[in-house]
């Protein structure tokens, strides 16, 4: 399931809370963010259970165009995380809208 760039501004400024894990290289992840933490796709099968926050809580899955997030959305869903969503068009979408 994806998010849209205007349905992911709108869930920022509401008290909904929700998770965001970065799947860009450490290198993009310090060169520009929103938040999150940062896991890089290739580290995050072997960090998932050390996630920070349960099966049950909404994530937000982002990358440079929203590709390597919707792999990473796929993985966390088959192993059981249950409100995983990725962020159509990745931050390049969203940096042409801020």
């Amino acid at each position: 399931m994806n998010i849209s760039i205007n349905e992911f501004r709108l869930q920022s400024n509401k008290t909904t809370t929700f998770q965001i894990i970065d799947v860009r290289s450490e290198l993009e992840f310090h060169t520009y963010n929103i938040g999150g933490i940062n896991i890089p796709l290739g580290k995050l099968p072997s960090q998932l259970e050390d996630l920070p926050f349960g099966i049950d809580q909404e994530i937000i899955v982002i990358c440079q165009h929203g590709i390597r997030s919707e792999t990473a959305r796929v993985l966390l869903k088959n192993n059981g995380f249950k409100n995983v969503k990725n962020l159509k068009g990745g931050l390049a979408a969203l940096r042409k809208v801020l």
